[in-house]
C-alpha cells in the first residue's frame, strides 16, 4: 500500500496507522502526486493500493496521472464530500473506491479490502449517485427511436385531428366510443414520441407532404 497525502502529519500518522494492521504492508509514502509517482516507480514490487488524500490541489490530476502510469493499481480516494458533482468527477477520473470524510479507520480498512478483491465499497449516497450518472449516460447514448408506423385507424385520426377536429367529434366520425379514440390518440402520442395532437398531426402532416423538391 502507498499513502499520499499533501500533510505530513496525515500522512505519516495514517501510514503508521495502517501499517498497525498485520493484514497490510506500507510500502510507501509521498507528499505529492509527482513525488509519489516517482517513489512508487523506484520500488522492487509496485503496491496493489494507493491511498489518495483529496485535500490535494491537484487531486484529479493525480488519479488521472496514478492511472496512466500505473493501470493495474487500486486507488482509492480519502475524505471525499458525498456531494453529487465531486463523486462523479472522481469517479470518471478512476478512482477505485471512495472514503468520505466521517469515516473511521475501520471504515478504511474494510474499503481496502473490498477494492483489493476488484469490488467497490462506499455508502448508500454515494451509490446511489453513480446509479444515477449511470441511468444519464444510457438515455444519452440512447439510439434515436425507429420511424414510428402508425396503424390505418391511427393515421385516420390523426387526419382529422389536423382538421381541428375533437375527440368527440372524431368518435361521432367515426362512429367509434370516445374512450376508443383516446386511446388512439393516446398511442400515436407515444410512438411519436410527442406530448401535444397538434405536434403529431403536424408531424404526421411533414411526413406526407415530405422534403420540397
Amino acid at each position: 500500500m502507498f499513502v499520499v497525502a499533501q500533510v505530513r502529519l496525515y500522512e505519516e500518522g495514517l501510514a503508521q496507522a495502517i501499517g498497525l494492521d498485520p493484514r497490510y504492508e506500507v510500502a510507501g509514502t509521498a507528499p505529492s502526486i509527482a513525488l509519489g509517482v516517482r517513489r512508487i516507480r523506484a520500488l522492487a514490487q509496485p503496491p496493489d493500493v494507493a491511498l489518495l488524500d483529496l485535500a490535494a490541489p491537484d487531486g484529479l490530476a493525480a488519479v488521472r496521472a496514478l492511472r496512466d502510469e500505473l493501470p493495474d493499481m487500486r486507488v482509492i480516494a480519502l475524505g471525499i464530500r458525498e456531494l453529487e458533482p465531486d463523486v462523479i468527477a472522481w469517479a470518471e477520473a478512476g478512482v477505485d473506491g471512495f472514503v468520505s470524510r466521517d469515516a473511521s479507520l475501520e471504515d478504511l480498512c474494510a474499503t481496502v479490502d473490498s477494492v483489493a478483491r476488484g469490488e467497490t465499497l462506499c455508502s448508500p449516497r454515494v451509490a446511489a449517485t453513480l446509479l444515477r450518472r449511470v441511468a444519464t449516460l444510457a438515455r444519452e447514448r440512447r439510439p434515436a427511436p425507429p420511424h414510428a408506423v402508425l396503424t390505418a385507424r391511427e393515421r385516420q385520426i390523426v387526419a382529422l385531428i389536423d382538421e381541428g377536429l375533437s375527440n368527440k367529434e372524431i368518435a361521432g366520425r367515426l362512429r367509434i366510443e370516445l374512450p376508443t379514440v383516446k386511446n388512439h390518440v393516446h398511442n400515436v402520442l407515444e410512438k411519436l414520441q410527442v406530448r401535444r395532437r397538434s405536434e403529431a398531426a403536424a408531424r404526421v402532416r411533414g411526413e406526407r407532404v415530405g422534403p420540397s423538391a
